[in-house]
C-alpha cells in the first residue's frame, strides 16, 4: 500500500462517502453523529471512513467536554490540484488545436472550385 501523501489523499477521494463528509465538513465542524445523518450506515461504518480521512490528514478532530468535532484540514487537496495542474494544461493546449482546426475547416478555402 502506497504511503506518500498524495497516494493516501487521492485513496481517501475515491470513495463517494468520505468525498460527501468532507463537503459537510466544508461547511464546519461537525460530530460523528451529524456527519452520520446523511448516509444510511452505522456509526462504525462512518467512524471507518473518518479515520480514512485522518490518516490522509483530510480530518483532525479536537475534544471539547464530551463532544470531539471533526474539522477539515484541506491542505493535503493542494497536492492534488497540483497534480492535475498538468493534465489540465495537457487538455487546454489539445482543446485550443481542436479550435484552431476547427476554424480552419470553416475557413472557405478559395483555391477549391464550387460546385
Amino acid at each position: 500500500m502506497a504511503t506518500d501523501q498524495l497516494s493516501l489523499t487521492l485513496a481517501a477521494l475515491a470513495d463517494p462517502t468520505r468525498r460527501g463528509i468532507l463537503a459537510r465538513l466544508s461547511q464546519g465542524e461537525a460530530s460523528v453523529n451529524e456527519l452520520a445523518e446523511p448516509f444510511d450506515m452505522t456509526l462504525a461504518a462512518v467512524s471507518k471512513h473518518i479515520k480514512v480521512l485522518e490518516s490522509a490528514g483530510l480530518v483532525s478532530r479536537s475534544k471539547s467536554a464530551q463532544w470531539r468535532p471533526c474539522k477539515l484540514e484541506a491542505a493535503p487537496m493542494r497536492d492534488v490540484v497540483g497534480w492535475l495542474e498538468q493534465y489540465r494544461r495537457f487538455w487546454e493546449q489539445n482543446l485550443d488545436n481542436l479550435d484552431a482546426y476547427l476554424k480552419q475547416l470553416q475557413t472557405p478555402d478559395p483555391t477549391r472550385p464550387k460546385n
